[in-house]
């Protein structure tokens, strides 16, 4: 991996740390419900469940799975030594379950009419990464 320096003096990025346990169960097929039963920490599985809550029609349990893991995700960030702002790259496998249930927590929040968390969210995902925003912006 390589370091990213801030050239306008903020804070260095966030790389919060791999769970290379729960990676492997979804390899070897478990379900997202799965892993984030036996790994309720790793936000990604999080957001799969709210990815796939959301396509079913599910908007309500998308954003509650969302929520889940945005907040599992900003303890992680804390504890990674994040505080409150700053880079959280999207080129780094394990902040993008972070990013990925920040952007579906615009999404789902949006859906059910909470217009002022669901700009919010996208503006902390782009201020957190303008690369996962444009990846994620339209998911």
């Amino acid at each position: 991996m390589t370091e990213q320096k801030n050239l306008l003096g903020g804070p260095d990025p966030t790389y919060l740390p791999e769970n290379e346990d729960a990676y492997r169960m979804l390899a070897e097929s478990a379900s997202p419900a799965e892993v984030a039963a036996a790994h309720p920490t790793f936000s990604l599985a999080w957001a799969m469940l709210a990815d796939d809550a959301f396509e079913a029609g599910r908007t309500v349990e998308s954003y509650a799975y969302a929520r889940t893991g945005y907040h599992r995700g900003l303890d992680a960030l804390r504890r990674a030594g994040w505080k409150g702002h700053g880079p959280v790259p999207w080129s780094h496998r394990a902040n993008r379950g972070f990013l990925r249930c920040l952007a579906a927590l615009a999404r789902a929040a949006e859906a059910v009419k909470e217009t002022e968390e669901a700009e919010r969210c996208r503006q902390f995902l782009q201020d957190s990464d303008p690369q996962a925003y444009e990846e994620l912006k339209s998911a």
